[in-house]
């Protein structure tokens, strides 16, 4: 099943990034800008996506003090880049176990129960993602920026969802295996049950800001190549890239992220060159950094490669 499922990823990014060259191979070649302002935009774009992810530390922070995790916040800040250096070169998003697993080493709280953090923040993310993705494509912007503009095909797709989704829980209940995960995942539940409370709701708009701030990092790097899309298309970029990077796919959503991105800034009236160079800064931007530095804080503060090892073995098993 593992192997199934890693072959699952493979194949995924293959055909995504196949379909990103052959689109490519058929563009004017990308201009990288050189310039003075495309580069301040360049900086700026990292200044933010910096201050992003701070924002996205002091998050998970406090989410592990509301669910009663004594976690210190240098430790918090060091392994939100950990997890994401992870995610990137690891795969099946191993970068979370990753987290789990080196918390766990400095607290008490438990496995599962840091784990639930994380789920946590997942939920946060899907709920603040959703409501910009619906506000952008229904509210702002015009024009074809969804693979289908039919409605009821899109109603029609979640329908079929919900009803797999529905008789694969009631193949579980009849199986028994629902009440075995039930007292599996009960220790998963604490944090997101945390978010109903008052400060639950104050982090929804502390989401809403980061994924603001993120949203100013698409729209820089738009800047910098030229890329003429407003603010409310940015936002739009985010959340349909980040759902789209949600999907099974090798390490660092390698040809998913890519396409998502492409598919969008098209959609947006992007022409094929700027969009290429906007797919590869993009990329440079959100990935490189963060995982030149989460690989130094690993090194530096966490033990190294025999950690990163640990995490893809417990993920792999999860998996």
């Amino acid at each position: 099943m593992n192997r199934r499922f890693a072959l699952l990823q493979v194949l995924i990014s293959v055909i995504a990034l196949a379909a990103v060259i052959w689109w490519g191979s058929h563009q004017e070649s990308p201009q990288i800008p050189t310039g003075g302002q495309a580069i301040a935009y360049m900086v700026a774009a990292a200044l933010l996506y910096t201050l992003a992810t701070l924002v996205r530390a002091e998050r998970w922070h406090r989410i592990l003090h509301l669910t009663g995790v004594d976690a210190r916040r240098a430790d918090s800040y060091s392994l939100t880049t950990v997890g994401y250096m992870g995610n990137n070169v690891l795969p099946a998003r191993a970068g979370e176990m990753l987290r789990v697993v080196l918390l766990d080493a400095r607290t008490d709280a438990g496995k599962r129960s840091l784990l639930g953090t994380i789920v946590a923040e997942r939920l946060l993310d899907a709920v603040v993602l959703g409501a910009i993705f619906v506000a952008t494509v229904y509210g702002v912007l015009e024009g074809d920026v969804l693979p289908t503009d039919r409605p009821l095909l899109i109603a029609g797709a979640g329908f079929l969802v919900l009803l797999v989704a529905a008789g694969v829980f009631s193949l579980l209940r009849r199986r028994g295996a629902l009440r075995r995960f039930r007292d599996f995942a009960r220790p998963l539940a604490g944090a997101p049950r945390a978010l109903t409370s008052r400060t639950g709701a104050a982090l929804v708009l502390v989401t809403a800001g980061l994924w603001i701030l993120e949203g100013g990092v698409y729209l820089t790097v738009a800047r910098a190549v030229e890329l003429d899309i407003s603010t409310s298309g940015a936002l739009y970029l985010v959340a349909l890239t980040n759902f789209v990077a949600a999907l099974p796919a090798a390490p660092g959503s390698i040809g998913t992220f890519d396409a998502a991105v492409a598919f969008g800034a098209r959609a947006l009236g992007g022409t094929g060159s700027a969009v290429i160079s906007y797919v590869l800064l993009l990329r440079f931007i959100l990935y490189v950094p963060i995982t030149v530095v989460g690989f130094g804080v690993l090194v530096l503060r966490y033990g190294g490669w025999s950690r990163l090892r640990e995490a893809a073995r417990l993920q792999t098993s999860r998996a």
